[in-house]
């Protein structure tokens, strides 16, 4: 099985980081392969709402990293996205990082609703949020970031095995050994 995991967290041995790892050490100790990829090292220039993705099915602006993630995402069988939340939402650069993909993840029907073009795809979607539980998911912190990861690769054609939210991040900073086991049965699911 080949599975891509987008790290959005700009920390490398943060509280995502480190869940993410976990979900790959698993995936691979059962003959997975995987593509671990750090968001924000990626080279995107930002989408400028052209739309002429939608017809050229390729994006108009000059190659960048948003190509290869994005053929990495369709050869892929499984894909795992972590995001620390930012004002209830994800990340700045995995949202640039979606919007320059918009035209090989989904496609507008004849109806006018979105197409998936990425079907029978499985993934799993990691959050954490300073905001302690269970107000990160009452207050839609770490909950919000979950919503919008679920809008993009939802519509996408992904179905979602599994949630993984941490809350109280600011006050508890670590993953625990229990969080670093149900990053690994989640993991599983793919």
């Amino acid at each position: 099985m080949k599975v891509v995991v987008l790290n959005a967290s700009p920390r490398p041995k943060g509280n995502i980081s480190q869940m993410l790892c976990a979900m790959q050490e698993e995936l691979q100790a059962r003959g997975d392969q995987v593509e671990f990829i750090d968001v924000c090292k990626l080279q995107v220039r930002p989408c400028i709402g052209c739309m002429k993705c939608r017809s050229a099915k390729k994006c108009v602006l000059a190659e960048d990293d948003s190509q290869r993630v994005m053929k990495l995402l369709q050869e892929c069988d499984g894909l795992i996205v972590g995001s620390p939340c930012y004002w209830g939402n994800m990340t700045g650069q995995l949202k640039i990082l979606f919007d320059r993909m918009a035209y090989g993840m989904l496609d507008d029907s004849s109806h006018g609703f979105p197409k998936p073009l990425l079907k029978g795809k499985r993934a799993i979607i990691v959050s954490t949020s300073t905001t302690p539980w269970p107000f990160n998911i009452l207050f839609k912190q770490s909950a919000g970031a979950v919503r919008a990861i679920k809008e993009v690769i939802g519509w996408s054609g992904f179905k979602i095995m599994g949630v993984m939210q941490k809350g109280g991040t600011h006050m508890k900073q670590g993953v625990t050994a229990r969080e670093i086991a149900k990053c690994k049965k989640i993991a599983r699911k793919l």
